[in-house]
This record gives structure tokens, sequence and C-alpha cells, in this order.
């Protein structure tokens, strides 16, 4: 009988002691409270980050616009804007007539068409081949020869403007779509960037290629630049870019309008063609120069980002 009464006091007790213990150390994790937090700040997070982005985006596509706005306004006008107008109710294209009408820019398109073709193609041929041997050729000097070849980089490109120019100059190529050209038909970087390309290449490969008898020239065409197509064309966007955007060299080089490059008829343009004052001209030449690139670019853009990605692993 005393041992059942003093079981029922224990259990009165340990009641009494549960009944004041805090909630929360009986309570169990609610984890749809923490998984619905959790999203919340997800979502947050997002939401920050594409405000951020969207503000870039306008901040750097706001001059493309202005340029292109810019373009299809009359002259009268734009120089009656004392405060600048973000939209046009009379746009024209009298402005794009005027740009192959007034100036060359269809010349100077069109030179600029052959420099860039010409050009990319002889550098593709060559950087191709350098990086191949790089690569994959065995020969005695070859580390030592690519360490010098890349100490070339270290060199200003003032200093190989000056040598060039001397160079074009004593030949009399000046004046010339070859004094224009030669001097570019090869890049130690785009060299470098190959070769570790092709450099990731197992082996194996190649000497079951040499097995069967393939030839060098063979491997390189059927199995090498196949498997490193996105950096080609990468190189080959940059080469094109780099091309039509090319100032320095053209204009030493040139001094005959029928030589001229698109970056160098802008100025032209700009100096004894619509004046100073017609912006709106200006901009529509600006606009034809700049449209070709951004096209490409477009089109181009996810095996830049392949080929530069590919560019950047090593393994």
């Amino acid at each position: 009988m005393n041992r059942q009464i003093d079981t029922d006091k224990q259990i009165g007790t340990d009641k009494q002691l549960l009944k004041n213990e805090p909630a929360g150390l009986n309570n169990k994790p609610d984890y749809k409270k923490i998984q619905k937090s959790a999203r919340t700040r997800k979502t947050l997070g997002r939401i920050a980050v594409y405000a951020l982005l969207s503000f870039w985006a306008l901040l750097v596509l706001f001059p493309f616009y202005w340029m292109l706005l810019t373009s299809v306004k009359t002259y009268g006008s734009y120089n009656a804007e004392y405060i600048p107008s973000f939209f046009t109710l009379s746009p024209t294209l009298q402005n794009y007539v005027d740009a192959f009408t007034t100036v060359k820019l269809g010349k100077y398109l069109f030179n600029t068409l052959v420099f860039t073709l010409v050009t990319t193609a002889i550098m593709l041929v060559v950087i191709t081949l350098a990086a191949f041997a790089f690569a994959r050729l065995n020969f005695r000097g070859k580390n030592l020869a690519f360490t010098l070849f890349l100490s070339l980089m270290m060199i200003p490109n003032e200093l190989v403007v000056i040598t060039n120019f001397t160079s074009i100059t004593n030949l009399g190529l000046r004046n010339t779509f070859t004094g224009l050209i030669l001097p570019s038909v090869t890049s130690v970087f785009y060299i470098y960037l190959l070769r570790e390309n092709f450099a990731q290449i197992p082996d194996e490969l190649y000497y079951a290629a040499k097995v069967d008898g393939t030839s060098d020239l063979r491997y390189l065409r059927r199995v090498m630049i196949p498997i490193c197509k996105p950096t080609l064309i990468t190189i080959i966007i940059l080469k094109v870019i780099e091309c039509w955007n090319s100032y320095v060299w053209p204009r030493l080089i040139t001094d005959d309008p029928d030589y001229y490059l698109v970056s160098n008829g802008i100025q032209e343009i700009r100096e004894n063609g619509f004046g100073r004052e017609n912006i709106p001209a200006m901009m529509a030449a600006v606009v034809v120069v700049s449209l070709p690139l951004i096209v490409l670019f477009l089109i181009f853009r996810r095996k830049v980002m392949a080929g530069v990605a590919r560019g950047g692993t090593k393994g």
C-alpha cells in the first residue's frame, strides 16, 4: 500500500516538472517555417541580383540607344533641342542615305571587309600550324623557343608599331593592302591560347593516329581542329573585331582615302564630310559601322563563351 502511494506521488511530481519546463524544449523544429524562410531569402536575393543586372544593362545599352536615336533625328530637330529628348516623333532615314552618298562610306566598308577577311584567314593558318608545332611536335629547344616566343608579349605595342612602320615603308608598301595586312597575320596570344587547347587533347590519340600512318597535317585537320572548334571560332570573332576596329596602324600606313578603313573613315567624315555640326549624320555612319559587329557577336555569343571557358580550363 505504501509503495503504491509513493508511486503516485512520483508520477504527480513528474507531471508538475513537465508543466514547468519551457515550451521550446518539448516542441520539434518547424521545418515548414524554416523552408519557407529559406525560400523567401533566396527569392529576395534573386530579386536583388536581377535588379542590379538590369540597372547595369541599362547603363551599358543606353549609349547604343542614344546613338540610334540621334541617327534618326533631323538636323534641324537635333539642333533645336535645348534639352536633349529621349525620343522623337518624326524619325527619318535621310541621315543613312547621306552617309552613303555624301562620303565614301561604302568604299570604307569594302576596304575594311577585305582587310578583315584576308587578315583573319592568313592569321588562322599561321597560328594553327604554330600552336600544333608547340603542342605536339618534339624538337630540340621547343620549351626554350616557346618561352622566348611568349616573352614577345612583354614588348610594348608602340615599339612594335614603330618597327613595323619602318619595315613597311622601306619595302615600299605604304598605301597598299599588303602593307595593311602583313603586320597583323600573327598573334602571340592567340598561338598561346590555341596551343593550350591542343595540349589538352590526349597524347594517345596522336600516337594511335601515327600507328595508322596518319600524317601530322591530316591529324591536325581531322582530330585537333574539330575538337578545338569553339576556341577557333572565338579567335576568329575576336580577330574580326580587332581588324574592324583597327585605327592606329591604318592611320599610320595609309594617307590615301582609297585605302581608308571605317575607323579612319569616321574621322574623315567628321573632318571633311558632314562637318562638325551634323551630329545625326555622323551617328548614322557610326550605326552602319557598328551594326556588323553587334550582329556577329549576337549570333556567335555562345561559341565565344564556350571557347573562353575551354581556354581557361586545364586538364
